[in-house]
């Protein structure tokens, strides 16, 4: 069998962040270094305060680092005009919160099809019902989603961040409104996404959370502390969890 290309997503080397205020200079992130490849459930773990929220701003296009190489798809990203970069960003970027982020006197449909609204792709109700059907809400979308309940919300979220069909999808803290039986559903959605091929950074600042991804870079103080790969979970494994 042949084996399948590495394709490299994300090059990040020196990468450093620091906020000016006045002659106040407040360094967040320190000499970064790291690679994500296609394909890859990576997890980015470190306490408040840490710059990983941070770290994920500039991954995502939110922000600039100060200085280093930020690398997406093999482009510096430093050389795109913030415009370009807010186009890119619809396309090749999916965002799921820990907050959900949905409108609360609209439909589970049409907030699953706001992203399309910026993109030049067509048949929008087409793509959000088969976002939809992806996180298994199909039944779901002519509720208000004030009519669902809080996992769902967070599943529905997942369908917003899947359906423009984006490169990875960055979940910042999204279990931390929810219940441990309805944050493993979640988890476990991020996981077959990721076996389907979807690139996953997960942003967190729990273990029990950061180990559902395949990697785990520890974040401290503006400095990473390990890069490793997580220990393989049998499916059944992952299935007790989801009954706990």
């Amino acid at each position: 069998m042949e084996k399948k290309s590495v394709v490299n997503l994300i090059t990040v080397q020196n990468l450093k962040k620091e906020y000016v205020t006045g002659e106040v200079v407040t360094p967040v992130l320190k000499d970064i270094n790291f690679k994500i490849d296609q394909g890859e459930f990576v997890a980015i773990m470190g306490p408040s305060g840490s710059g990983k929220s941070t770290l994920m701003h500039i991954l995502s296009f939110l922000e600039r680092g100060t200085s280093g190489l930020y690398q997406f798809k093999g482009q510096d990203i430093n050389e795109f005009s913030d415009n370009y970069l807010a186009e890119l960003r619809n396309k090749e970027i999916g965002f799921v919160f820990q907050s959900f982020n949905l409108l609360p006197r609209t439909t589970v449909l049409d907030n699953v099809k706001l992203p399309l609204t910026y993109s030049k792709l067509k048949n929008h109700e087409q793509l959000a019902k088969k976002s939809l059907d992806a996180v298994g809400l199909s039944h779901r979308l002519n509720y208000y989603t004030n009519q669902i309940s809080g996992g769902e919300k967070q599943r529905v979220a997942i369908a917003r961040a899947l359906v423009c069909d984006p490169a990875v999808i960055f979940a910042d803290e999204p279990t931390g409104n929810l219940d441990s039986k309805s944050g493993n559903t979640v988890m476990f959605l991020l996981q077959q996404l990721n076996n389907q091929g979807r690139t996953i950074i997960l942003v967190t600042h729990e273990t029990d959370t950061a180990n559902h991804a395949k990697r785990i870079i520890r974040i401290k103080d503006g400095n990473i502390l390990s890069d490793e790969k997580v220990e393989k979970r049998t499916i059944a494994e992952a299935d007790k969890d989801l009954i706990k």
